[in-house]
């Protein structure tokens, strides 16, 4: 019975260091995506800056008729 309770006292110590270990990694990982999603907002302005500045100087080019 001794040994059976030593084993399990074991087993919940490694669930509980696994659960810590994977809280703080998805922690961390939604960290990453927050991050990444407003580094992907930036750029999608930029493109769309840089897509309007294009369309108004394609606008202004001249017609050789």
């Amino acid at each position: 019975m001794k040994t059976e309770l030593k084993s399990l006292e074991e087993k919940v110590s490694q669930l509980l260091r696994l659960y810590q270990a994977t809280r703080s990694e998805n922690t961390q990982l939604r960290k990453e995506l927050a991050d990444s999603y407003a580094q992907n907002k930036k750029l999608n302005e930029k493109i769309h800056a840089a897509a309007s500045r294009l369309e108004i100087l394609l606008l202004n080019i001249p017609d050789n008729d």
